[in-house]
This record gives structure tokens, C-alpha cells and sequence, in this order.
């Protein structure tokens, strides 16, 4: 089973995430209320975008929220978006800490991450992250406003690929698997790419599709459930 995490937005998708059908993820600045009768929720570092509280301020946070431990999924290390070495020398200090006040910590890999930059030993989810690229000439899209429709790559105009979908990613989530450690898929807002991240064999994946329009999306997001039952990837699905 594949759980997809939201933002507790309207009282529909928390009546959604209070049966079970949705996880709730927190983030630091995010003000949404975690509620006890979520049953799966995640902790990220608010580090996509402006919501990172600092190193102090976001180990405060996790430690404010260790009353709902026994529920929550992961905590995210913090990260540093589509630097693999930067994420890397960044991450590492804060794993001990995560594990050692209850969570799982969850390593995120970015472009350019190996199955030798990944610390292994320390974490308990693999968060595939990244941003999109163009593999031939390396050029990798900056993750800003201005630049998230980019589609071709200014260099050499070539379609921008997900590093999240690429076979150095896949090979990450293979090794992680065999290893015993979860993949979670960041920034999954399509039907198409929620049935990528389950035959890459995620079992959690989180985005912002519901919270573009809740009463609208919602329905559309809970359906991508019948994936788990028919076990098919469809092409023609749009991404």
C-alpha cells in the first residue's frame, strides 16, 4: 500500500486522513493542527521554501511534537533541494538526533546522489526528492517560482527530465528496499506519477494536488487507490 500525505487543509481531507484513506504532513510553519485521531502523519523540514526554522528551532518543533510519536511515519533531515553533497554534509549531523528522540529519520536524495553518499546505517526512509534535468548536458532546473514551468533545458533545449524518476533514483530506491528501508516520493501531484512511485515500490509519497482544490481534487486523489489493485501502470495517463 502506497499512502499519499497532504496538507490537513478542509474538514473533507481531514476526515479523509482521520480514516485512514490520507496521511497528514507537518511542516514547521505550516500552522495546520495535528490532530490526535490522525492515524499517519509525517514530519518535513519546511526547507522547499521559506518555512525552515533554523537548525535549533526545527529540532524544538520535532521535540514539541513527540506526544504523537507512536503515529508518526518519519522525520525528515534537513536538506538542501537538488545539491546531493550539500543535502549530504547537511543531513548527516541532524540523523542521530531525529532517532534518538523516537522518530525515523528520513534522508533525502537529491541529483546527483549515489548509493555511496547515502547514509544508510542512520536512516529508516529514503525521500526521493531532486529537481528536473537534463541528463546529457547536466543542467538542473532551479526549484524557484519564476522557473517551475521550465520544460526544456536553456543549454542545449532538450526536454527536462524528474531526477526522482531516473534510473540513478531508481537504483537508490532498489538498494533501499533491499535493504529494509522505506521510499518515500516527494512532490507527487498526478495519478501517472503516483503509479511510477508504486512500481518503484514507494510506499509513501507526498504532494500539494489535493490543496490546489480540495473539493475538486480530493475525490481524484483518492481514486489513484485503485492502483493497488490493478497493478498496471497506464501511459496515457497524463502527468
Amino acid at each position: 500500500m502506497l499512502t499519499y500525505f497532504a496538507n490537513p487543509s478542509t474538514e473533507q481531507v481531514r476526515e479523509a486522513m482521520r480514516s485512514g484513506l490520507l496521511g497528514a504532513i507537518i511542516t514547521p510553519a505550516q500552522g495546520n493542527k495535528l490532530e490526535t485521531a490522525f492515524p499517519m502523519w509525517c514530519a518535513d523540514n519546511g526547507c522547499f521554501g521559506k518555512g525552515y526554522p533554523g537548525d535549533k528551532g526545527f529540532l524544538a518543533w520535532l521535540d514539541g511534537l513527540r506526544p504523537h510519536l507512536d503515529r508518526c511515519w518519519f522525520a525528515v533531515a534537513p536538506d538542501v533541494v537538488s545539491d546531493a553533497a550539500a543535502t549530504l554534509a547537511r543531513s548527516v549531523p541532524f540523523l542521530p538526533a531525529i532517532r534518538a528522540m523516537g522518530y525515523r529519520p528520513a534522508f533525502v536524495a537529491q541529483n546527483g546522489c549515489t548509493p555511496g553518499m547515502v547514509p544508510w546505517n542512520s536512516i529508516s526512509v529514503l525521500f526521493l526528492g531532486g529537481s528536473k534535468e537534463c541528463v546529457p548536458c547536466g543542467f538542473i532546473r532551479p526549484i524557484t517560482v519564476a522557473d517551475r514551468e521550465m520544460k526544456r533545458c536553456p543549454c542545449c533545449g532538450r526536454l527536462l527530465t524528474e531526477w526522482k524518476l531516473s534510473a540513478a533514483a531508481r537504483l537508490l530506491a532498489a538498494e533501499a528496499i533491499s535493504r529494509g528501508i522505506d521510499v518515500h516520493m516527494g512532490r507527487l501531484n498526478s495519478e501517472r506519477r503516483y503509479r511510477e512511485a508504486f512500481h518503484m515500490g514507494c510506499r509513501s509519497a507526498d504532494g500539494k494536488y489535493i490543496a490546489h482544490g480540495p473539493d475538486v481534487n480530493l475525490p481524484k486523489a483518492l481514486a489513484w487507490r485503485r492502483v493497488h489493485d490493478q497493478g498496471v501502470l497506464f501511459p496515457e495517463v497524463a502527468s
